[in-house]
C-alpha cells in the first residue's frame, strides 16, 4: 500500500498494525516513495541462540552414520593389483 506522509499522520496506528501483519506500507512525499514501514523482528538472546545451536548439533549427530574412512574412500578407483582401473 502507498500513502502520502500527510495522510499517514492521521492513520499511523492503523498503518503500524498493517505493517506488523506483514503488509508493505510505503510512505510517499510528492508522489515519490520516501519511507517504508516494516515490523521489527525480535533477535533471539544469547541463551536462545545457544539452545538452537545445541539442538542442531544433537540432530546432526543423531543422523550421522558410520561409513568408509577417508583412507579407503578412493579404493573403487583401483583394481586388486593397485593399478588405476
Amino acid at each position: 500500500m502507498r500513502i502520502s506522509v500527510s495522510d499517514a499522520k492521521a492513520q499511523l496506528t492503523e498503518l503500524v498494525r498493517r505493517a506488523e501483519a506483514g503488509e508493505e506500507v510505503i510512505l510517499t512525499r510528492h508522489g515519490q516513495a520516501a519511507a517504508r514501514l516494516t515490523p521489527i523482528r525480535a533477535e533471539p538472546d544469547l541463551k536462545a541462540r545457544r539452545a538452537i545451536l545445541e539442538a542442531v548439533r544433537r540432530d546432526g549427530a543423531a543422523k550421522a552414520l558410520p561409513g568408509p574412512t577417508a583412507a579407503r574412500s578412493q579404493d573403487f578407483l583401483y583394481d586388486d593389483d593397485g593399478v588405476p582401473g
